[in-house]
């Protein structure tokens, strides 16, 4: 019977808590700039008041802060689940797949700190 880990050392966690707050630090950076995007457009200008002002113009902007909003959701949600790693780890239950209740790969925890699955547990779903 193989020598089977059940969960990570000290060290590998304290690796992954560095790796999961500099992608807090640059999602929340991130999602500024989508909120600065769609709050306050830069141009207070008075050129949606002129007479020629172009419709498609209206519309594609619309489009776009519709676009940043999605993207600020799912930034904010991602770093909803980081922080979620993070309590994971306090609470012992980090890199445990919650499916089949073995490790999850450190690769796959480097590249994808959040993760909850094993790559073998996703593929099933």
């Amino acid at each position: 019977m193989p020598d089977v880990k059940l969960k990570y050392s000290d060290e590998d966690l304290q690796e992954f808590k560095e790796i999961i707050n500099k992608k807090i630090a640059r999602a929340k950076e991130d999602l500024a700039l989508l909120e600065a995007s769609y709050k306050n457009d830069a141009n207070n200008g008075t050129d949606d008041t002129l007479s020629n002002f172009k419709s498609f113009d209206e519309g594609s902007e619309v489009m776009s802060k519709e676009a940043n909003v999605q993207l600020a959701i799912r930034q904010e949600k991602f770093i909803r689940d980081l922080k979620n790693a993070l309590l994971r780890i306090e609470n012992g239950t980090y890199g445990i797949c919650r499916a089949t209740g073995k490790l999850i790969q450190k690769e796959r925890l480097k590249l994808v700190p959040h993760a909850t699955l094993s790559i073998e547990a996703k593929r099933k779903q």
